[in-house]
């Protein structure tokens, strides 16, 4: 993991350690395991801790040092405080006797029928992990890629379980193999926080949906809905398959309905994550295009609504699947995907990130969470006097402030090489979070569309805005307004209206025209608003308003028929 994260990293090398505990209480609580045999041991005291334990987070490595204290304090079977306890325990009215009889016949019949049904459950499930067979085992693995249950792995917590779901689905159901149904779901812990996975397995006939693969995929959705789980899509496969497409298709709980899952999710405030790592193609091109925030894997990832064949067959055209809907289209063009990974570590390093910085409860998020720990920056905050300079017509990388104000000087940009004049993204101010808008440049058809994604992203989970304004406005011309310029900014516009986060604007430089709406002027509301000696607010630049107004003038003068 340590590896991955400072290949995300947009700051100096060091990062701060992050600080990892674990509440066993809240484990067992949230039906997520711990390995099996830390659970025997602490299912058995679990009763007893309830009641005399204080609920406090246990770090990770004391975990072992408490198990052992608490297997010394319960009694061993067959001793005479075993014996006492029991004893103890009968005589409470709170507490069940224990009436089994182990020396009993049928005591042995019943351990010695379940041994021999649990040596027949390993034995498929031992099976079903080898995915598609050893061939497209290493098929995967000839193209770069890892395994669903490996990548998963690489998601989680060091050290955490995984709660897999539905595991034996589809064993015996069609003539040929699928194991596990062809998709890996399951729960587990990220960055303490749990969530629910959905992998499709590319050994197993493509990664594409039979119709117990729709059905394990929202009866995962289903479960992710009713506890509030962030879904996890880890998205490697062909779509429907095509010989089963009369029962994928056309009917309600179809393939269809994965996606009608989503956008209910997401409007509920559940948070969905894409990490694109192989074909995404025709209806399976919806789940990254649908989730709130995704990654897609340089050179192997793709989106697109057909594949090159389809293509050719119904346009003529040729092109490769990489420039059809790779990375590179998709993060720096159409603007589908919002963070571009150099290879399936940096993607599910980035997707960790993702989760890092989802919504906090709105108690969290309150004035009283300032007083933890936080790392000051790691740039000279006295320089910031010397970077905007004092002609608003020149420029500079607002990145160079936000390194100088944000904890650690650590910012997880968004949608980093799409609309690259609007800077955004997420850090800590004095351990808050908050997500960061600053201008880059003037306002494009892109920048305004990744700003409205952005603000509705942070309104939804609750994290405060501030907008570092050092705007000219929004791009002007034929091109501009043949792109949708004016909805794109109307957009942006109406997303700052209705965010009902705490919102904070500081203009560092220029505040012209229509930007200054988009940016969150004094008419939106902010909960403050903070000038910079050198700022400028207008409807429009000095020079340009000159401009304006001569070329009015001349107009006029030639209706009069003055000569000019």
């Amino acid at each position: 993991h340590s590896m991955a994260s400072e290949q995300t990293s947009t700051r100096l090398p060091w990062k701060k350690p992050l600080c990892r505990s674990i509440d066993i209480r809240s484990s067992f609580r949230a039906g997520v395991f711990l390995r099996p045999s830390v659970y025997r041991e602490a299912s058995h005291t679990l009763t007893e801790t309830a009641h005399s334990t204080p609920h406090q987070p246990i770090h990770r490595h004391r975990l072992p040092e408490m198990l052992s204290r608490l297997a010394a304090r319960r009694p061993r079977p067959g001793s005479a405080r075993a014996a006492a306890y029991r004893s103890s325990a009968a005589a409470s009215s709170s507490v069940l006797p224990d009436a089994l009889d182990r020396s009993s016949d049928a005591y042995a019949r019943n351990a010695a029928a379940v041994g021999g049904l649990l040596s027949d459950l390993r034995s498929r499930v031992s099976q079903v992990l080898g995915g598609g067979g050893a061939g497209a085992v290493k098929r995967n693995e000839g193209r770069g890629k890892l395994l669903p249950r490996d990548r998963i792995d690489r998601l989680l917590d060091p050290g955490a379980s995984f709660l897999e779901l539905s595991q034996l689905a589809g064993s015996d159901v069609y003539e040929e193999a699928l194991p596990s149904g062809g998709i890996i779901t399951g729960i587990g812990p990220v960055h303490g926080r749990l969530c629910m996975f959905v992998a499709n397995d590319p050994t197993t006939k493509g990664g594409t949906y039979y119709p117990i693969t729709v059905k394990k995929h929202l009866r995962a959705q289903e479960i992710a809905s009713e506890c509030k789980l962030p879904c996890i899509y880890l998205v490697d496969s062909g779509g429907a398959n095509l010989p089963k497409q009369a029962e994928v298709f056309p009917d309600r709980d179809n393939f269809g309905r994965i996606f009608y899952n989503q956008a209910k999710m997401s409007a509920d405030g559940i948070p969905q994550i894409a990490v694109v790592l192989g074909s995404c193609t025709a209806g399976g091109a919806y789940i990254p295009a649908m989730a709130d925030e995704s990654i897609i894997v340089k050179g192997n990832g793709t989106i697109f609504l057909a594949g090159p064949p389809l293509v050719k067959a119904a346009t003529g055209e040729e092109i490769s699947a990489e420039d059809l809907g790779g990375a590179s289209v998709h993060c720096k063009v159409s603007g589908v995907s919002d963070h571009f990974a150099q290879d399936e570590r940096h993607g599910l390093a980035l997707g960790r990130n993702i989760v890092k910085n989802l919504h906090l409860a709105a108690k969290e998020t309150s004035i009283h969470n300032s007083a933890c720990d936080y790392q000051e920056p790691l740039y000279d905050v006295q320089e910031l006097r010397s970077i905007a300079p004092a002609d608003t017509k020149q420029s500079f990388d607002i990145r160079s402030i936000i390194a100088r104000i944000v904890d650690g000087s650590e910012f997880d940009e968004f949608k980093k090489l799409y609309g690259t004049t609007l800077v955004t993204g997420f850090a800590r101010i004095c351990g808050q979070p908050v997500g960061i808008i600053g201008n880059n440049g003037i306002l494009f058809t892109e920048s305004a569309l990744k700003g409205t994604h952005f603000i509705e992203l942070c309104a939804q989970r609750n994290i405060p805005l501030i907008f570092l304004q050092n705007i000219s406005g929004f791009m002007v011309g034929s091109k501009s307004e043949a792109s949708g310029i004016a909805k794109a900014g109307a957009k942006m516009v109406m997303a700052v209206s209705c965010s009902k986060v705490p919102k904070i604007t500081i203009i560092v430089g220029g505040s012209f025209g229509a930007g200054n709406y988009g940016m969150c002027g004094r008419a939106y509301s902010p909960n403050f608003l903070f000038m910079w000696p050198t700022a400028r607010i207008s409807v429009m630049g000095g020079i340009q308003a000159a401009g304006v107004l001569a070329q009015i003038e001349k107009n006029n003068r030639k209706r009069q028929g003055v000569e000019v």
